[in-house]
């Protein structure tokens, strides 16, 4: 079963997406499953994790009505107010209802405050996703949201985190510090996951190709190795640096070249996403 961890749809006259204005060019439109279909029929991808992409109920209510029509969606990454406990206690407790709601997400990099992860509140509410089973998503865009992995993954031992786009490593700068040495930090921890994703807009939009992904991913591999790493697509984010066969065919090329073993390469194309999301298998 391979299944893409990270991909989002978005219905404009439905759901407001504050982030999602005019000048993000050709990603400002709706998108749902009759867009993304072909491509993972071309790719041979079985389902997808679809993950939220506004801080609101209505994001995810939209998000689990695509999935009521829509097989190929295994799991939904929502949204609760974490920074409400009272209040996300009720919300997980209805969602949970719905054996495809697997986790929560928040827009940690759209907060003023860098440090939000770690306000009391939010450490409550993270507790209610370990307690019920559910995982939490990190947008660790800057540095100092990976910085905030460990003493999360210290603080809650039973909460299986995941780290998105492999916390956006410098590709286009071929940089490389500080953001090895945090995302080391991150991987000491057991409950600590990342997705290869996101990537191709972290490097060159014009350019890349698998080889600009290859030392990056590979130091990823090297710290959590195959069984704590998952492929995603990122679409349609990914629309502004190429197209879903793109990112599918380089990501593959790098895996390859990496020298995985049959059982490696299905954990990373979908065995790891199946476990800490909680897919059952439908065979």
């Amino acid at each position: 079963m391979i299944i893409d961890a990270h991909q989002h749809f978005w219905n404009l006259d439905r759901v407001a997406y504050p982030w999602l204005t005019p000048d993000q060019g050709p990603i400002h439109r709706t998108f749902e499953e009759g867009d993304l279909q072909p491509h993972l029929d071309a790719c041979g991808v079985d389902g997808t994790v679809l993950v939220q992409s506004a801080d609101s109920y209505e994001d995810t209510d939209f998000m689990l009505e695509v999935a009521d029509r829509w097989p190929r969606v295994r799991a939904v990454v929502g949204w609760v107010p974490l920074t409400r406990p009272d209040e996300a206690a009720g919300a997980l407790d209805r969602y949970r209802r719905d054996p495809r709601f697997a986790g929560v997400r928040h827009l940690i990099h759209d907060e003023p405050d860098p440090d939000w992860l770690l306000r009391p509140e939010v450490r409550d509410g993270l507790d209610l996703l370990a307690a019920r089973g559910l995982t939490f998503d990190v947008v660790a865009v800057l540095p100092r949201h990976l910085e905030h992995v460990p003493v999360l993954a210290e603080r809650h031992p039973d909460l299986r985190l995941v780290i998105d786009h492999l916390a956006k490593p410098p590709i286009r700068e071929r940089g490389w510090q500080p953001w090895a040495d945090l995302l080391a930090r991150a991987a000491a921890f057991p409950n600590v996951h990342a997705k290869v994703s996101g990537l191709n807009t972290a490097a060159d939009w014009e350019t890349w190709s698998a080889g600009d992904l290859r030392p990056y991913v590979a130091h990823a591999l090297e710290l959590f190795g195959a069984r704590r790493l998952m492929f995603g697509g990122d679409w349609p984010i990914s629309v502004l640096a190429g197209d879903y066969r793109k990112v599918w065919d380089e990501t593959v090329k790098v895996l390859d070249g990496l020298g995985l073993d049959t059982a490696e390469r299905a954990r990373v194309l979908g065995g790891t996403a199946a476990d800490v999301y909680r897919i059952p298998d439908p065979t």
